[in-house]
Parts: C-alpha cells; structure tokens; sequence
C-alpha cells in the first residue's frame, strides 16, 4: 500500500524535473539560435544564464557606437542586377559583421548597405571604445584586402565611412510584446551617424569623437589619432 503511491511520486517528480530540464535546454538553444547572427559568443553566454535580459524595457548605459556606409552604393547599385547586388552586399555585411562579433559588438541592424552596432550592451566591455574603433580599423584593413575581389565583380574598390562615437544612450527591447528588437537611441547614437556623414566634408573614412578617442586613451589605446576641427551637427 505504500509502495505505490511512493513510487508514483518518485515518477511524477522525475517526470516534472525532465520537463522542467528539457524546457530550460529548449529555452538556452533558442536564445542562441535567435541571437548568433548579431551578437558575439560572448553577450550570448550572458544572455544564456539571464534570460530575464530579454524583456521589454530599456537601460542607461554607457556604449560606443558604429555607424558605417559604402561611398557611392546608390550609383553602384544601379549599374547591378538584383542577383549580383544581392551577392556583394551579402559578402560585404558578412565580412564587416564578422570583424564587429568578434570584438565583442553588437549588431543592432542592417539597413540596406549601413552597418548600426554597438558595444558595452548587453554584456559589460570596460574598454568598449577601444574595441569599437578596433573593428573600424579591421573593417577597412578587411576592405583593403578584398580589393582585387570587388574590382572583378563591379569594377571598382569599395569603401566605407564609419562613424564612432561614445556615450549615454538608452539601450533595450524595444517595441511590442510580440515582436522587440534589441536596440538604442539617443543624442550619442545621432552623434555617431552625423559623424559617419560628415567623412564625406572631410575626405576621411573613419572619424570618431573626442569622447571616444579620450575614453581609448584612458585605456592606453596606442592608436594615434589627429584632430580634424569642430562641427555642429543637426
């Protein structure tokens, strides 16, 4: 008489312990398999063991971010047809994106040949700044290198303007219960892109602020840097 209903205890907490096991498995592979096409290995971990990350809801946080464009892709674009536009840009973001996982950044988005990312969110990188400008350098080394390749596909180089600027921004999910993107906004964030435009006045191809290049310094960063003068942005 009292070996059934133990038995059917042990059973039933077995059972629930599998399902509780098997659910937890099923939750880690999904962040995983939802989160590694724009975030490192490293944020993935983070988000892995807190999963409460992933709600809606944003922070202050302190961040360097990236903004970059290809010169001239409108003008390249039209000489393309769909398929081969569809082929470079795909071999180009793969290339740049690859370069911002592997310091540690997080991709927020695509649009259409613009790379938006940031680092410091959602895992914590003190030398944030550093490696912000890390894979801008690494991004045009990259683009130096596949040179031959794009000249043999549309006839030309190609080059991209990258914008970095560091700052308080709000970062988080943002949108509806349903559907939220991991994202940012704020004056810095506005910052960073004016400051992609503005290589184009400048004759340059990376330029970042003067809160950026005083945080990597701080840091000891052993780039070198030159002032390029003031703006005022919109």
């Amino acid at each position: 008489l009292f070996i059934a209903p133990f038995a059917g205890f042990v059973l039933s907490f077995i059972g629930n312990a599998s399902a509780d096991y098997f659910m937890e498995g099923r939750q880690k592979r999904f962040i995983k398999n939802a989160f590694s096409q724009y975030l490192s290995p490293a944020v993935i971990d983070q988000l892995v063991s807190n999963p409460d990350k992933l709600k809606l809801g944003g922070e202050r946080r302190n961040i360097s971010i990236f903004f970059s464009d290809v010169q001239s892709f409108t003008t390249l674009s039209e000489s393309l047809e769909p398929e081969e536009l569809t082929d470079l840009l795909n071999i180009y973001l793969s290339e740049m994106s690859r370069i911002i996982l592997e310091t540690g950044g997080t991709i927020d988005k695509y649009e259409g040949d613009a790379i938006i990312a940031f680092w410091n969110a959602p895992a914590d990188i003190p030398d944030h700044s550093v490696k912000a400008l890390e894979a801008a350098v690494r991004c045009q080394e990259k683009l130096s290198q596949m040179e031959d390749e794009f000249i043999q596909k549309v006839g030309r180089p190609m080059w991209t303007r990258i914008g970095i600027n560091t700052g308080d921004a709000v970062v988080g999910n943002m949108g509806s219960e349903n559907r939220f993107d991991y994202t940012m906004f704020g004056d810095s964030v506005n910052l960073a892109s004016r400051l992609e435009g503005m290589n184009k006045q400048f004759g340059t191809y990376i330029m970042c602020s003067a809160n950026t290049k005083n945080h990597a310094q701080n840091l000891g960063s052993d780039l070198v840097f030159r002032e390029l003068g003031k703006v005022q942005v919109v």
